[in-house]
């Protein structure tokens, strides 16, 4: 560990780093597990060229969902906003409650499944942030509304457009077609439901299941948003068991036609991976709006 990291730590958490390792995922934050002569375990994120405010956003989000008290969210324990690279201050550091992850095989899917209604059931304000703050490694924008074809068009839809056209990552075609969606959103009738709680980033990589098979939710893009979204995102990458989809619709069942609208909620990651990775994303995102226009 950098021996000013190490400091920082000490000051923040008033305790002294015995000993630390790395951990593996995340392909945007460093993440390490940290033992403090204080006997607690900890696990601290930091980054290397933070966009403004990434982990006060995030420490905001875990707050917001853990508030909720639906689903198991790590504690927040500190936090401080951090410099780019190029500038002298204080590092951007986020420092949570450690959670022994044991694998999905002991997952209890049926649990998860209620809690996750439990949690999009306690809802929100506005579609959006009341702080408007931007999340997601896009940084898309989350100005409060009340309407969400306004808010899944004009703050997902259309600037993922953009940024997928001026990135030369989407063909002119594709673009031209996630624009249609977001003028009709109408047409879905995914409409008239009201804002909830969303983790808006669950797939399983932000998943974790303690021993006792419980599921722990991180690293989320919370906001108020449709509870569909959060759906489609656990089918787009799998991870999750049909039995905690099972148990969340018998908690609290979907509208009609919600499997039609499965690729509508799964447009705005497909279009963030293509711009990110390229590959087959970019005929996902292609085949995604060919079946919606």
């Amino acid at each position: 560990m950098d021996p000013s990291l190490r400091a920082e730590l000490a000051v923040l958490l008033d305790a002294e780093v015995v000993a630390w390792k790395p951990l593996s995922g995340g392909d945007v934050a460093t993440t390490i597990r940290v033992v403090l002569d204080d006997g607690r375990t900890v696990v601290a994120k930091t980054h290397r060229d933070p966009p403004p405010g990434c982990f006060l956003t995030e420490a905001e989000s875990l707050r917001w969902l853990r508030a909720a008290r639906a689903v198991n969210v790590p504690e927040v324990i500190a936090v401080q906003d951090g410099r780019a690279p190029a500038d002298t201050g204080p590092t951007a550091i986020l420092v949570m409650s450690w959670v022994e992850a044991a694998g999905w095989g002991v997952a209890d899917e049926e649990g998860f499944g209620r809690q996750l209604a439990a949690l999009h059931r306690a809802g929100a304000p506005h579609f959006g942030r009341i702080d408007r703050r931007p999340t997601t490694s896009r940084q898309l924008p989350n100005d409060p509304v009340d309407v969400w074809t306004e808010f899944f068009a004009e703050q997902r839809l259309r600037p993922l457009a953009r940024l997928g056209r001026d990135a030369g990552a989407l063909p002119d075609a594709v673009v031209a077609g996630v624009e249609r969606v977001a003028d009709h959103l109408g047409r879905y009738a995914a409409g008239n439901q009201p804002p909830s709680r969303l983790h808006g980033d669950l797939w399983a990589g932000n998943r974790l299941v303690d021993s006792a098979g419980r599921s722990w939710l991180v690293d989320p893009a919370a906001h108020g948003g449709h509870r569909e979204f959060d759906l489609a995102m656990m089918r787009l990458f799998g991870g999750f068991g049909e039995a905690a989809f099972a148990a969340y619709a018998e908690a609290w069942p979907l509208a009609d036609g919600w499997q039609e609208r499965v690729s509508l909620h799964q447009l705005a990651p497909l279009m963030s991976h293509a711009i990110r990775f390229g590959g087959g994303y970019i005929n996902a995102t292609a085949e995604a709006v060919s079946r919606l226009i």
